[in-house]
């Protein structure tokens, strides 16, 4: 009956390496936890990223936007969607925070401003007979050119206001998940390609009615 024996190997750690050897770090690191364990910051860097990819997709539209509906949209949205559980309440409360951001978009497109003797910025609502003032009794008065009559061009840029809030609403996947829950992937994609189309079509739209507005959110005449 053969007998095999079996050498025993014994390593020597020196406190200095060898010379012309580099030590490996990765050796001397802990080994990194497993893909199964739940890590906290992975999920606020899907949350930043999801934000990041809104932003860019959206970036040329907001200059149709009166200035602060989307930030303020941006800004409300994270207490109304809470920890991502999209209930009832949250999902009503998106509902009623675009609904008021789009009235927003609608309305500002129908004010108007003028430049008083006295050097202030007054606004007004443009109808049919002319401006409106904010602040009746003014004694300051009211210009009553033509330009400041209501027409179908306040209707064609309010109503593209609305498209290009809606489109970079939509966006956001925070709104897509509460308000069409299970399709997630599916606006994914739609979304990859209508905000663009919004912006090309509503481009054009600009091209063919020039605003000629100086109202709420834009610069003062």
């Amino acid at each position: 009956m053969e007998q095999h024996q079996e050498g025993i190997g014994i390593k020597i750690y020196n406190a200095t390496p060898p010379e012309g050897s580099t030590p490996r770090m990765a050796d001397a690191l802990p080994a990194e936890p497993s893909s199964g364990v739940h890590q906290p910051g992975r999920k606020r860097r899907a949350v930043a990223k999801g934000v990041q990819k809104t932003i860019s997709k959206t970036s040329m539209l907001v200059n149709f936007l009166p200035t602060g509906t989307l930030l303020t949209f941006e800004m409300i949205l994270p207490s109304v969607y809470g920890n991502g559980e999209c209930s009832p309440v949250n999902t009503l409360m998106i509902h009623v925070l675009l609904g008021l951001c789009a009235l927003s978009c609608f309305f500002f497109h129908f004010t108007d401003s003028f430049r008083g003797p006295d050097g202030k910025v007054y606004y007004g609502f443009v109808t049919p007979r002319g401006l409106a003032v904010f602040k009746p009794g003014l004694e300051v008065e009211v210009p009553k050119e033509e330009r400041y009559k209501v027409g179908l061009t306040d209707f064609v840029h309010a109503m593209m206001s609305v498209m290009v809030f809606v489109a970079i609403a939509f966006s956001d996947f925070r709104v897509t998940r509460c308000l069409f829950p299970g399709h997630e992937k599916e606006m994914d994609q739609v979304m990859e390609s209508f905000p663009l189309m919004v912006g090309v079509i509503c481009s054009g739209l600009f091209l063919v009615f020039p605003n000629t507005r100086y109202g709420i959110g834009c610069m003062a005449a």
